[in-house]
């Protein structure tokens, strides 16, 4: 997998843990795990792609759609409550290797 995409997806994942637990909750792109799976899959055919634990046990997924280019990245919570925190289009699956040490990228 692109380790500079992992990267950036735990890097937006941390970030946004960071942020009040008690307002995602509240926010409307917030529903229990498998009612946001189930739509990803029926709306947009995203299916997950990458997968990575993050702060306080929750787990950040992306799920993208290999056909339109789509993706998706949820957080969610020990409890089962999942928040979409970004989306968007152009998604590729890349499997980079690491440059050379010594060797800029």
């Amino acid at each position: 997998m692109n380790r500079q995409l992992i990267a950036s997806v735990f890097a937006l994942g941390a970030f946004l843990l960071a942020t009040d637990h008690a307002s995602a909750q509240q926010n409307r792109n917030c529903a229990p795990r498998a009612v946001v799976i189930e739509r990803l899959a029926a709306q947009f055919g995203e299916t997950r792609q990458s997968v990575g634990l993050g702060g306080n046990n929750q787990v950040v997924e992306m799920f993208a759609s290999t056909d339109s280019g789509s993706w998706t990245i949820i957080v969610s919570s020990p409890a089962g409550l999942s928040c979409v925190v970004a989306a968007g289009l152009g998604f590729e699956n890349l499997a980079e290797h690491l440059p050379p040490i010594g060797k800029p990228a």
